[in-house]
């Protein structure tokens, strides 16, 4: 199929953008990477009467570490965040959920921002965001606020963001020492969103967990962060009860919905699972880093 009609304008700068989508209002739509957007403008499930496309706006394409997080552009690509030294080095998570996403070709042109915005609940960078307490800054014309992930992804596909706001960036925290990342996924083919997947990272202190982060994607219509869950399970050694422990109460707390094609219980099993083993594989790093 091919998509309905619509007007394609293509601002010079960010105040061109955003007078754009204040004098359009919801008839219009922002293009960043257009890997959502075009195939849902194809199948015409968004049908904008306008199109502003964001890709000259190329300012908000760069990655800033201001020594205690990162400053990620909405218009960074997959591929910058998946091989960014910087990014490996200061946020591992976000370069290993980065490094999964689709295909090569998706990477390259798929943008951060995009992705946010999507929501979908099976996303990586928003299971990113989630894990991570990013904070989203938000502009529109006129004014400008920051968000805590958790109040940004309100539903599946649906955000907090406003007709005429555009998402300028996103602040990632830096890792701490001693703290190692990890994530595990399943998907039935290479490429596809995952039915379940599970990031984590954890800091030891003296051989005790001193923080845990864990967030759960595709079991809830927004990505999963057991803050609470996570907190009863710090301070104590990791050891490999532990572990098992952490795993079978996470897949006890996720409540998926019941599916013909994926059953509940089935979802279930890989939380318990892919916990496990994510977990694990931070620790292992953690012993490797030691060594």
């Amino acid at each position: 199929m091919k998509p309905a009609a619509f007007t394609y304008h293509r601002p010079a700068s960010l105040d061109e953008a955003l007078a754009l989508l204040a004098d359009l209002g919801p008839e219009a739509k922002a293009l960043a990477g257009g890997q959502s957007l075009a195939p849902m403008l194809n199948m015409r499930l968004a049908s904008p009467a306008h199109l502003v496309d964001l890709n000259d706006l190329t300012e908000f394409g760069r990655i800033r570490d201001d020594g205690h997080g990162l400053e990620v552009g909405a218009l960074v690509r997959h591929h910058q965040l998946a091989t960014s030294a910087q990014v490996r080095a200061r946020c591992p998570l976000l370069a290993l959920l980065a490094q999964t996403i689709g295909h090569y070709a998706i990477r390259q042109r798929g943008t951060l921002g995009g992705s946010l915005a999507h929501a979908d609940p099976a996303a990586q960078l928003v299971l990113a965001a989630i894990t991570l307490d990013a904070r989203l800054t938000l502009v529109r014309r006129g004014g400008r606020r920051v968000l805590a992930a958790r109040d940004f992804f309100q539903s599946a596909m649906t955000t907090a963001l406003a007709p005429d706001e555009l998402l300028l960036s996103v602040r990632f925290p830096c890792a701490a020492q001693n703290e190692a990342a990890a994530l595990r996924l399943f998907n039935r083919r290479h490429g596809d969103f995952a039915l379940v997947s599970v990031a984590t990272t954890v800091t030891l202190d003296g051989g005790q967990v001193s923080r845990l982060r864990l967030g759960v994607g595709g079991v809830a219509p927004v990505p999963l962060r057991l803050d609470e869950l996570t907190s009863a399970f710090e301070q104590q050694r990791p050891d490999a009860a532990w572990v098992l422990a952490l795993a079978e109460a996470v897949a006890a707390a996720v409540q998926p919905e019941d599916d013909p094609r994926v059953p509940a219980a089935y979802r279930r099993e890989l939380t318990r699972t892919l916990t496990e083993r994510a977990v694990s594989d931070a620790l292992d790093k953690m012993e490797t880093q030691a060594a």
